[in-house]
């Protein structure tokens, strides 16, 4: 019997951005969406799975371009108070991300981009069931 290992946040990281894709992106971000910038529209399913595997609450900004809102951005804040944000890469050097406030998780799977997140999160579990590591969650 092969012994399995929790996942932590570095590997989590790895296999989340492994598991990206155009498929995996908010509707919304399709367009400014490439394989140079894999980051872009995964901040919310991306989210959800880190607080599935790691536990911890969601936390939710706004992204201002010339002080207007132009959309909202998800990352983590672990158990501990440390925030993870796999997905801060993705903005352009004129978009800002501001705020920060904790959101409630939703129940089960989301309602808007569903499938995306069904998707990305068979990837991950995947990965990380090949390699060893634990998906149960925390």
């Amino acid at each position: 019997m092969t012994e399995t290992r929790a996942v932590d946040v570095e590997v989590l990281e790895r296999v989340l951005r492994g598991a990206w894709g155009r498929d995996t992106c908010d509707p919304h971000d399709l367009p400014d969406w490439t394989p140079a910038n894999p980051a872009r529209g995964q901040c919310g399913v991306t989210a959800l799975i880190v607080r599935e595997l790691l536990g911890g609450e969601l936390v939710l900004g706004e992204v201002l371009v010339g002080g207007e809102k132009v959309g909202h951005h998800y990352w983590n804040r672990l158990p501990g108070e440390r925030d993870v944000d796999f997905t801060a890469d993705q903005f352009r050097p004129d978009e800002v991300v501001t705020g920060g406030t904790v959101q409630a998780a939703p129940p089960g799977s989301p309602r808007r981009c569903r499938e995306q997140y069904e998707l990305l999160r068979a990837r991950v579990h995947a990965e990380l069931n090949r390699v060893g590591l634990s998906a149960e969650g925390r």
